[in-house]
């Protein structure tokens, strides 16, 4: 069996490469389960010409710009049939960094769209997307609201198997939790089982952000380097690996002793250079390049990475201090390394300018991560077991 698969708010391909990599599964009666593409659809034309570059020439269909209401209103008819569905809807009014609006946001009600495009096709299978935060909006009520409209919607209704995933258990090199929204059409009597991560328990194992942008040549798409004024250059100076803007804070609250011993212990770039500087001199660096800001003190500011464990979550945001930054080098990451954390392989060529592919990055859903969880929904339909855990939902 064939799954036409369409996909809403596609941005670049996370899911879509995913879909693509996830392997046939054969029953064990011999009936052929895979995944085809027929079309994906975003309003983002730097993020629809990455799709194309990239999915459409690998494993065909078509990449769409419509925005994902419009379309579902009025041209889904127009365009090959599907009977599978992802979209990740957009997150900005759910996520922990945002407003959390919810539905009173610009974006809080653009799972709708799925929801239409559910209704209009019947398809067998859907798999939906979201941040964490979208569980607390409202106390818990937006999220409960959008499973309840899901979990009705369509000719048949759907059997849901909500849960978040932590990506890094799942082999990507990054903390990043989300939500997954599976759900299998009520007239299959199959219900989806969540895929038991490759790493259980403690850290040990986990693809680490050192071993995840290694050996990446000059000459990889999308390697150009960031630029960054001196403030800047000297604020990442004084911070440690996994900690942020705020530690420059911390530095100036403690004596020059103290300073001193912290200089000493938590910057693996501390040099004789900088050990002969008066405290006086170090003091005064430190407090022309501090962020001065009372408010919206999030942790992920400036923040460094550790070369030993996971990235921190690579966000589609950009303003400054959200570029995610080296754990040695004073700069931000490129956008090939901020790839290789979402786990995007090199080949993977992204479309537009430097922000706009930046933000395709951190909106994107991690391949690898997708793609285990588009093989469970094939061993599903074809009755192969998989280890699986039980849903924390």
């Amino acid at each position: 069996m064939i799954f036409n698969l369409g996909e809403l708010f596609s941005g670049p391909g996370g899911l879509a490469l995913g879909a693509g990599l996830a392997d046939e599964i054969i029953s064990s009666n011999g009936e052929k389960y895979s995944i085809k593409h027929v079309w994906g659809v975003d309003k983002d034309e730097a993020a629809i010409d990455t799709y194309r570059e990239n999915i459409v020439k690998k494993y065909g269909g078509m990449g769409l710009k419509y925005d994902a209401n419009y379309f579902c209103r009025k041209k889904i008819d127009q365009y090959p049939p599907i009977n599978a569905l992802a979209f990740g809807f957009p997150c900005n009014d759910f996520s922990l960094v945002g407003e959390k609006n919810g539905f009173q946001g610009k974006y809080g009600n653009l799972y709708k769209a799925g929801l239409l495009a559910i209704k209009k096709t019947n398809p067998y299978w859907f798999i939906a997307e979201n941040v964490s935060g979208i569980h607390s909006v409202d106390s818990g009520k937006a999220f409960k609201k959008i499973l309840t409209e899901l979990e009705k919607a369509g000719n048949f209704g759907y059997e849901l198997t909500v849960h978040l995933y932590k990506f890094e258990k799942y082999g990507v090199p990054q903390y990043r939790h989300r939500y997954i929204i599976a759900g299998i059409r009520k007239d299959q009597n199959l219900i989806f089982r969540v895929p038991a991560p490759a790493y259980d328990g403690n850290e040990t194992g986990l693809i680490t952000a050192g071993k995840a942008i290694a050996n990446i040549s000059d000459d990889t798409p999308n390697s150009e380097m960031p630029r960054h004024s001196c403030r800047i250059v000297m604020r990442l100076k004084y911070i440690p690996p996994w900690h942020n803007a705020w530690y420059l804070d911390e530095l100036l609250e403690m004596t020059p002793k103290m300073r001193r011993k912290a200089l000493e212990t938590k910057l693996p770039w501390y040099s004789d250079e900088i050990e002969k500087l008066s405290d006086y001199i170090i003091r005064k660096q430190i407090e022309a390049s501090k962020l001065n800001c009372r408010k919206a003190r999030m942790s992920h500011i400036y923040k460094r990475l550790d070369k030993n464990r996971p990235a921190y979550t690579v966000t589609g945001s950009g303003g400054g201090g959200t570029h995610v930054y080296h754990w040695d080098e004073c700069r931000a990451l490129t956008n090939r390394e901020r790839a290789r954390l979402q786990g995007f392989p090199d080949y993977f060529k992204f479309k537009g300018s430097k922000d706009q592919v930046r933000k395709q990055i951190g909106m994107a859903v991690p391949p690898e991560g997708s793609k285990i969880i588009f093989e469970s929904v094939l061993k599903t339909f074809a009755g192969i077991g998989y280890r699986s855990i039980v849903t924390d939902c």
